[in-house]
This record gives structure tokens, sequence and C-alpha cells, in this order.
């Protein structure tokens, strides 16, 4: 009898590893073993044709080089502007939508089309509605007279970041949407029902049931958000390329110009490998910051 379990075991546990199997492929290939290639060329300068062994000189450009840790600020900068209003606008439209409306899942399906675009085909789009000249903005502003000239949104200083977290929450917040209809979902609609025969109207229902019972599934969606937002670079590459003046230069943009080039300076693939180690450690360091503050958190409630 023992012998049967043991062999009914095994047999479970090849099937788990069998089905398991592609994702483990997935996972190592696209993830796992290109992180652990571009260790081999932290000590070289590299070119993509030629490398010559340069010890730890690539490790000391990091603390000399302030232009990347402008990037960080400005990675951070981005991410705190984006999660700051994609999150609350995912989430209360996705309260609205969970109403059964009509036509809600017309809206549904409208609001979470940018997450199955191209990423370079809508900030395409969004170029030409920011292009200080001939744009579709500055052309609707002029209209309704609320600018007496054309604003150059991706190419001034004070208004490209902005502009850049605008496309960055379009194309973002269907998917988080999504994810937060889902949880909503779980909530049993007799919660609901007690609440309104006990009078609670619909900002109490939210802060007091919705919000709570959501709490798992918003604090998974929280730690997407925060980790997508630290690695999103495919906006600012099409729409500014970093600029103007590195203005809107973040962590990944920065190394994608290093090792892949910008078609004005030299790939410096060696360097590039340094720095994706240290941004990698920067974000692995925020996200356990966050896993560790909202275990404290679970812990209190």
């Amino acid at each position: 009898m023992l012998n049967k379990k043991r062999t009914k075991s095994k047999g479970s546990n090849l099937v788990t590893w069998l089905m398991l199997s592609p994702a483990i492929f997935l996972l190592v290939v696209v993830s796992i073993y290109p992180f652990l290639w571009v260790f081999q060329y932290i000590m070289y300068d590299y070119n993509g044709f030629s490398k010559y062994f340069v010890g730890f000189d690539n490790i000391k450009r990091v603390f000399s080089d302030t232009l990347f840790w402008q990037s960080v600020i400005h990675t951070f900068e981005y991410a705190f502007l984006k999660l700051i209003f994609v999150m609350p606008l995912s989430l209360v439209t996705a309260v609205i939508l969970s109403r059964k409306l009509r036509g809600s899942s017309l809206f549904r399906g409208i609001f979470f089309l940018p997450t199955i675009i191209s990423s370079a085909v809508y900030c395409l789009i969004f170029y030409f509605i920011f292009a200080a000249y001939n744009g579709v903005l500055n052309s609707m502003l002029h209209t309704v007279g609320f600018i007496d000239k054309p604003i150059d949104w991706l190419g001034a200083p004070s208004t490209a970041m902005m502009a850049v977290v605008i496309v960055a929450i379009w194309g973002g917040f269907g998917n988080y949407m999504i994810l937060f209809s889902s949880g909503l979902t779980s909530i049993s609609e007799d919660v609901y029902e007690s609440s309104k025969i006990d009078g609670a109207n619909g900002v109490q229902t939210f802060f007091k049931i919705t919000l709570p019972l959501l709490g798992p599934v918003l604090k998974v969606v929280l730690m997407l958000a925060i980790t997508t937002a630290l690695k999103d670079y495919q906006s600012i590459m099409v729409l500014t390329g970093g600029g103007p003046n590195n203005r809107t230069q973040v962590m990944f943009s920065y190394i994608y110009n290093l090792c892949f080039g910008n078609g004005t300076s030299e790939l410096q693939i060696g360097y590039g490998a340094v720095l994706s180690v240290v941004a990698a450690i920067i974000v692995g360091i925020v996200t356990l910051i966050y896993l560790k503050i909202s275990k404290k958190l679970d812990d209190i409630n």
C-alpha cells in the first residue's frame, strides 16, 4: 500500500514538473541567462566587435557618472508621478465599471485596448499629438483660447516629463483596471447588500468595504506597478530619446543608449553591463522595501 502511494506521488510530481517545464524554460532563457550573460563583460571595454580587459575601471566609473545618477533620480520621479495618477484612476474606473452599467463591457474593452497595442505605435501617435507645430493638442488649446503660441511639450524641460508620464498613464491604466476588476469579482454581493441595509453611502462603501477586501489584490498590483514604472523606458525612447538636455533620461534608457547606441557615440557594452546590474539592484532594493512595508502593515491589521 505504501509503495503504491509513493509511486502515485512520484507520478504526480513528474506531471507537475512537465507542466511547469515550458515556463521554467522561458524563465531561464529570457530572464536568467541574459542577466548572467552581462557579467562576462563587466571588466571589459567592449564595443560589440573587440573587447579589452579594464579591470575595475567600469565599476569605478559608476560612482563618478553624474549623468547616470541623474537618470536614477528621473526614474524615481517618473515612477512616482505615474503611480499617484494611474493607480487611483484604474481603481476608481474598475469600481465604476463593476456596477454592471449599460455599456460597461464596451468601455472596459476600450480602456484595455492600449495594453494590446504596441507601445511604439501609440507613443508615435502621441508624438504627433504633442508636436509643437501642427500638433493636435496645441491646435485644440489655441482654438479654445488657452494658449497664444504653440507649446513645445516634448522639447521643453518644464513639460517633457509630464508629457511622457501622461502617455505612460494612458498605456498602463487599462491593464491595472482589469486586474482590479478581477479582484472585485471575488467580493460577495451580500456584503454590499448588507451595507446598503445599514445605510452606507457610496463613499463609505468604497473605503470601508471595497478597499479593505481588495487589499491582497491591491498589494500585488501595486508591486507590479512599481517595478514596471522603474523599468519603463520604451515610451521615453520614442517620444524624447531622453531629452531635452537629459530631462527625461531614466536608468534603462541611459543603459540602452550605452549598449545599443544612439547614433552619436560609440557602443559601451561593458560599462552598460555594469549599470544593468546596478539598476537591477536598485529595483530589487525598492521591491524588498515595499514587500517589507506591506508585510508590516498586514501584521498591524
